[in-house]
């Protein structure tokens, strides 16, 4: 008698989880870019500011505020309230004038700062000088 083994390969699509982690030249500036089940969006933290924008925590804020910035996809750009960060000195050292992109999220590289936007013209810009939210 012979048995036939018949072997069956059920195929489904995976979301598999992106980080990009990236930095401006100068190093002040340290950001990164997420895309998983969960969550599409990108955050960037600024290490040095002349001048802070936003300097009112919101009152269930208990970390840092005021130098992470972040935008998803979908949202307005938002001041986050953080206990870690997302500096990272091995990511892409993003040149002045470079942009990456990832989840429809795209963070742009100037001498006067770093700017991320999702696909509805939502996001943020961080510099030294100036931060803003838009």
């Amino acid at each position: 008698m012979r048995f036939a083994l018949a072997l069956c390969f059920i195929s489904t699509p995976v979301l598999a989880d992106e980080y990009i982690a990236f930095h401006s030249p100068s190093g002040n500036i340290h950001c990164g870019l997420t895309v998983s089940a969960d969550y599409t969006g990108a955050r960037c933290d600024i290490f040095q500011i002349t001048a802070q924008s936003f300097t009112s925590a919101p009152a269930d804020c208990e970390f840092d505020w005021g130098n992470s910035f972040a935008v998803d996809a979908t949202g307005g750009g938002y001041l986050a309230c953080v206990s870690d960060t997302v500096a990272d000195d091995a990511g892409l050292e993003l040149g002045y004038g470079q942009e990456v992109s990832l989840g429809g999220i795209t963070c742009s590289s100037a001498q006067s700062g770093m700017t991320c936007t999702n696909d509805s013209g939502h996001g943020f810009t961080v510099s030294k000088a100036k931060q803003s939210v838009f």
